[in-house]
């Protein structure tokens, strides 16, 4: 299975769009039906070449009675009901649509109820990230899919977000690379509902961790175990259990919004963007000892080509029987537009165990690095 990303304002107001994305050679459109906010090229939209996103949106119409505390917003920038619009087009080209379904990062929602956010070891607020050790979170996630799927309609659903958010995926303008801060440790939630499933002594570890950073003395040989991690150093003894705590969260979230999924569409085709480290947050959640209901776990493959390629063989360490690997695959920059390292990498991660390619981006890409997408996925297919 190929499949390519793409947002709904790439196809609505587009005609000749869906036969463009047809013509990559792949079979579905990873179609998003809620984002967060962005600012998006559109190089072959006829009306525009830019769009700015200033909030998060769900792309679908929002009925006010399927909602709870937490109701998403619409977009102003294009049509209230841009995925069915963008979903009926690709349709008639004979594509597939499996709606991308972004869960816990939302800024517009973090910002109105900044109760309901993660907050890091000094209680400092990640406004784009909502909280799933939250009920109200878990149930605004429940309906986002169950409206998804009764409004969408789509083939196949595909979960990104489905865990907390954590430090370094954001939306605004970031200027704290100079402190050299660790990622992993300003991602620990010190919420109001994760606070008390620690052990205690578990925030002041984490506080002095970040503000007294220590270098690990490189050993004198190879060691043949791996390099403790920050976090884990940080936490010491209290490490399993907080890391316990942390991947039941995920956890439960998930098989909420599985279990909402069959009640909706039985048959409906799952897809995971996961990560298997424990620790791990942003838009691909721990997933540690995998997850027998999902049909496709996708690791991201953005980053060092044999890191990613670990990363899906771990992944496909979890399979059950019947799943697959997807890999995640960015054909932007700082990727150059080269169609036979981009193949090179899809043979890389088919090597690993990915059976699925989920090709980032087909709206932002530009003819010249469509082509090689194009070009790529070919000399992949022979």
């Amino acid at each position: 299975m190929r499949i390519a990303y793409a947002y709904p304002w790439d196809i609505a107001g587009d005609p000749a769009a869906p036969d463009r994305i047809a013509a990559l050679g792949v079979e579905a459109v990873a179609l998003a039906a809620s984002y967060h906010s962005t600012r998006a090229a559109t190089p072959f939209h006829p009306a525009h070449r830019i769009l700015d996103v200033p909030h998060s949106a769900f792309y679908l119409p929002i009925r006010p009675a399927a909602w709870g505390r937490l109701t998403p917003a619409a977009p102003s920038w294009t049509a209230p009901d841009a995925y069915l619009v963008a979903q009926d087009a690709l349709r008639r080209a004979g594509l597939r649509v499996h709606a991308w379904t972004v869960l816990t990062h939302n800024a517009h929602l973090g910002g109105a109820h900044p109760d309901l956010v993660v907050r890091n070891a000094f209680g400092d607020p990640y406004p784009y990230a909502l909280c799933p050790a939250f009920e109200d979170v878990v149930d605004y996630s429940s309906r986002l899919v169950h409206e998804v799927l009764t409004a969408g309609e789509p083939d196949g659903l595909i979960l990104e977000g489905c865990g907390p958010m954590g430090f370094s995926h954001q939306g605004v303008h970031e200027k704290t690379s100079g402190a050299d801060y660790d990622a992993d440790l300003l991602s620990l939630c010190f919420c109001t509902a994760c606070t008390p499933g620690y052990p205690e002594g578990t925030q002041a570890r984490i506080r002095t961790a970040i503000d007294t950073p220590i270098t690990p003395e490189r050993p004198a040989s190879p060691s043949p175990e791996p390099p403790v991690s920050p976090i884990d150093a940080a936490l010491g003894p209290l490490a399993d259990e907080v890391r316990a705590a942390r991947v039941s969260l995920s956890a439960s979230l998930r098989t909420r919004l599985i279990a909402t999924a069959h009640e909706v569409a039985p048959n409906i085709p799952i897809t995971l963007h996961a990560n298997p480290d424990p620790w791990a947050t942003g838009p691909f959640a721990a997933l540690p000892t995998g997850e027998p209901e999902a049909d496709v776990l996708v690791g991201n493959c953005w980053g060092d080509p044999a890191k990613d390629a670990a990363r899906l063989s771990h992944l496909r360490d979890l399979c059950t029987p019947g799943q697959r690997v997807g890999a995640y695959v960015l054909a932007l920059p700082p990727r150059p537009t080269d169609a036979t390292a981009l193949a090179e990498l899809l043979t890389t991660y088919a090597k690993a165990g990915a059976s699925e390619i989920h090709l980032y981006h087909a709206g932002l890409a530009g003819p010249e690095r469509l082509a090689a997408m194009t070009a790529a996925l070919r000399q992949t297919n022979q």
